[in-house]
């Protein structure tokens, strides 16, 4: 099966190449959106069959199989965050052309006369606020951002706004191509503020840096009613994160974070983790609220219930354990960690006493996982805390 897709800019009347009128002119099967239709009426053949792209997807590419060649009309670059992916997604075999015009950001930049090789550029049309908070937190010198009806210009910057994200300026393009094509710089506050036409897409510029903490100090973080005891000290902590080997892992499962340092210290040094934290107590909840938005970690996933009661079904299975807590059934929930983590995937546990260390070793010997490594670490007055890593190798 054979595609050819051609990238249309949002404007009335699109100007094609002589190459791509043959195209239009030799072939009768078309396919793209409703604006697409629109757009390229004037110029197809009268005998054609449109074909719509909407969803289900998988009932547009069941109708595709009864074509030999097939003309897709997408916006901008295919290859960008496009269609040309999802025919590769869906048919593998096929054979693509690609001829693409200017997608939105790139049109965007031109307007400002912006160089953007150095832009990063992320997609949330259709996705979560993932990768977005990533580059946030990594702090990308200039983001272009596809938005959608739900992530709004102004829906972004009151995000920005929500984790102490204001070192940024936002340029907005609304109807990129039309007539009534406008192009707006605003400070993140005023966008928050602001209704834009649609589409539209966007592009931040990085005013100044903010701080980027590596090991937060206890006294920095909203506490427990009070009690520094209730937080996993700074270098514990450093120690912890540094045997998750977490650069390497994905999915991160906090269990007992009372008050989210470790999730969100976590957060800050691996944005690309999907962070899940779970603790009991009501008042977790909004701890992490309060020191998420202090330490500007927004995308952590917070489950307020006792863990055993949980249906862990719907979660992503994780690579990497903290086990901060276990209320007192520790076998129950290295069990429960065990059954749903993924082989090779890694689990660390800080014992504050022998006898809570003499029980995992135990427990994690007939879950039939490998204790790998054991470190011995004493703080000021603070009793010796032992950072205990085991995997899980079957």
């Amino acid at each position: 099966m054979e595609f050819y897709i051609i990238g249309l800019e949002d404007r009335p009347q699109p100007v094609f190449s002589e190459e791509v009128k043959e195209i239009l002119k030799t072939h009768r099967i078309f396919s793209g959106g409703k604006r697409h239709a629109e757009l390229v009426a004037s110029q197809l053949p009268d005998d054609r069959l449109w074909i719509d792209i909407k969803v289900p997807l998988q009932a547009v590419f069941r109708t595709y199989e009864a074509y030999e060649e097939i003309v897709v009309f997408a916006s901008g670059d295919p290859l960008f965050f496009g269609f040309a992916n999802t025919i590769r997604k869906f048919m593998p075999e096929a054979v693509i052309h690609v001829y693409p015009c200017f997608h939105s950001l790139q049109t965007l930049a031109h307007r400002l006369i912006l160089p953007y090789q150095d832009m990063h550029m992320v997609s949330l049309t259709g996705r979560s606020w993932h990768e977005f908070d990533r580059a946030l937190i990594e702090g990308k010198a200039k983001i272009g951002v596809l938005t959608d009806h739900r992530h709004t210009p102004a829906a972004i910057a009151e995000r920005m706004l929500e984790y102490g994200y204001d070192n940024y300026r936002m340029s907005v393009g609304e109807k990129l191509g039309n007539p009534e094509e406008c192009i707006r710089q605003l400070t993140i506050a005023e966008a928050a503020v602001t209704d834009f036409g649609t589409p539209n897409c966007l592009i931040l510029e990085k005013t100044n840096s903010r701080q980027r903490f590596l090991g937060i100090p206890e006294e920095a973080f909203f506490l427990l009613n009070g009690r520094e005891r209730m937080i996993t000290k700074m270098p514990v902590r450093l120690l912890t994160l540094s045997r998750l080997d977490l650069y390497c892992r994905n999915y991160f499962w906090d269990i007992g974070f009372c008050t989210g340092s470790v999730s969100i210290e976590a957060k800050l040094q691996f944005p690309h983790l999907h962070v899940t934290a779970f603790e009991c107590r009501e008042e977790g909840k909004e701890l992490m609220k309060k020191n998420s938005r202090k330490f500007g970690t927004p995308g952590i996933e917070t489950v307020i219930a006792d863990f055993l009661t949980i249906d862990i079904d719907g979660y992503e299975c994780p690579d990497a354990v903290f086990m901060g807590g276990y209320g007192g059934k520790m076998e129950e929930v290295l069990r429960k960690i065990n059954g749903k983590m993924k082989t090779g995937g890694v689990l660390v546990f800080n014992a504050v006493s022998e006898e809570s260390l003499f029980s995992f070793e135990q427990i994690i010997t007939k879950l039939n996982m490998q204790i790998e490594m054991r470190d011995r670490i004493v703080l000021n007055e603070y009793n010796p805390i032992v950072v205990i890593r085991a995997k899980k190798v079957v």
